[in-house]
């Protein structure tokens, strides 16, 4: 059942506040909507996301709401999803009358562009001209906000908007280091002797995940660690064909294969989903767990025990990440000029702040409002990795459907099942059929 939280304050006579915002956000229709239907009210902005209360993005979001409510008299009502329950119902729901205003969506080919492909969602390209957003993001962010005819990021109309960023790093324990005495890895034959030191000790140096995303996003990393930008542009958006059997893929299965062999990935982490993974962190069972900055709110809520910090994986210079989800709006949407007006709210600086210093990445923050040690950390990775183009998105983007493909594949790989070969065949037959539907 999806947690339902609705904003419900007290309407007020907001003529003068409305005005205000109308002028400040440089509205060309302010608080009015596209019409109502029997399932919407041209006063109730009907919110999805699947971003947890402690997050960064949960806690700047929920601002966003008052402050919405605030200005425009209108009223929030908010259901909170999980990431897989909207992953899996979005097209059925997108085509019904039971679709929201404005929602979280996952970014990428096989994700926002099908659904922009198919037509269930919103052109916002005018808005994004006449709110600035186009302005605000950066190039490289705004990739997954644009999508073609059919469906592949970069070009074409604005299908979405992010309003923060993520990337995936090593986050760990350093407690757990200095007791057993390991040095934080600053190449990637320190990582290995760093792994090959705890495991002498009878630890599991790697949390893991094999039954959602972190598995794949450590197999893809491998891969970058072994590519250029142009396997980035090839894997992602067709520029030439991908060998299956090259030196960047073949790599990063052999090399998923070693480790769990030598064991720094449990062969009983195939069934774990990412919330064990990160649960297992946060009780300090694991030095360390890779996987994105989306945790690191998380991590300093929770994590009182030990002292922890993070590195990006040594020796590659590309790593998965890219804008953070987008902001979408469906077609169906009964309020799109509310869902505009509450995007632009979270691009706001006060928003953007909050984000930054609640261990989120802001798109469009002024740096000294960042105010929080740990969050500049943080902010100052994502920072680096942007600036020197190493932001390569994420696996499972290319083709419809291939998230689950690369799942059931490294699951395999975890519990040894499948060689490294066997599970390379698994990978590239969906990949290139479903590059062959969308290019024709």
């Amino acid at each position: 059942m999806p947690i339902t939280r609705t904003f419900t304050r007290p309407r007020k006579t907001v003529a003068g506040a409305a005005m205000l915002a109308c002028t400040a956000l440089a509205l060309a229709s302010c608080g009015g909507d596209d019409g109502d239907s029997a399932g919407g009210s041209s006063d109730t902005l009907r919110l999805w996301h699947y971003e947890g209360q402690n997050s960064a993005m949960g806690i700047a979001w929920d601002e966003a709401i008052r402050i919405f409510e605030e200005e425009t008299g209108a009223t929030v009502e908010f259901e909170e999803k999980g990431f897989e329950q909207i992953r899996q119902t979005a097209n059925m729901v997108l085509n019904s009358d039971q679709a929201p205003d404005l929602m979280e969506y996952n970014k990428g080919n096989a994700s926002a562009g099908l659904l922009a492909s198919q037509g269930l969602l919103t052109d916002i390209s005018d808005a994004a001209a006449e709110y600035g957003w186009d302005g605000m993001l950066s190039e490289s962010l705004q990739t997954t906000a644009r999508y073609d005819e059919n469906g592949v990021m970069g070009s074409g109309p604005w299908y979405g908007v992010p309003n923060y960023g993520e990337f995936v790093m090593f986050y760990y324990n350093k407690d757990m280091f200095a007791e057993y005495g390991i040095e934080v890895p600053k190449t990637f034959d320190d990582l290995v002797a760093a792994m090959d030191a705890f495991v002498a000790e009878g630890v599991t140096p790697l949390a893991m995940s094999g039954a959602e995303y972190p598995a794949g996003q450590l197999f893809y990393e491998l891969a970058l660690s072994q590519a250029d930008r142009q396997f980035v542009d090839d894997y992602q958006v067709y520029e030439n064909p991908v060998d299956f059997g090259g030196p960047e893929l073949s790599y990063a299965a052999k090399t998923f294969d070693e480790w769990v062999k030598a064991g720094y990935v449990s062969g009983d982490s195939a069934s774990l989903k990412a919330e064990d993974m990160g649960t297992g962190f946060i009780g300090g069972e694991f030095p360390m767990v890779y996987s994105g900055s989306w945790w690191y709110g998380r991590f300093t809520d929770e994590i009182s025990d030990f002292e922890w910090s993070t590195f990006a994986f040594p020796g590659s210079d590309l790593h998965p990440g890219s804008s953070g989800n987008l902001w979408v709006v469906p077609t169906a949407s009964d309020n799109k000029e509310l869902a505009y007006e509450f995007i632009d709210i979270t691009m706001r600086p006060e928003i953007q702040a909050l984000l930054g210093n609640n261990g989120g990445v802001p798109v469009a923050a002024d740096p000294a409002d960042i105010k929080d040690e740990k969050s500049k950390e943080l902010i100052s990775l994502f920072n680096e990795i942007n600036e020197a183009d190493g932001l390569a998105f994420y696996p499972d983007w290319p083709v419809a459907g291939y998230y689950d493909t690369i799942v059931g594949a490294l699951q395999q790989l975890i519990n040894q099942s499948a060689s490294p070969d066997e599970v390379l065949q698994q990978l590239q037959g969906p990949y290139e059929d479903g590059v062959a539907e969308i290019t024709g």
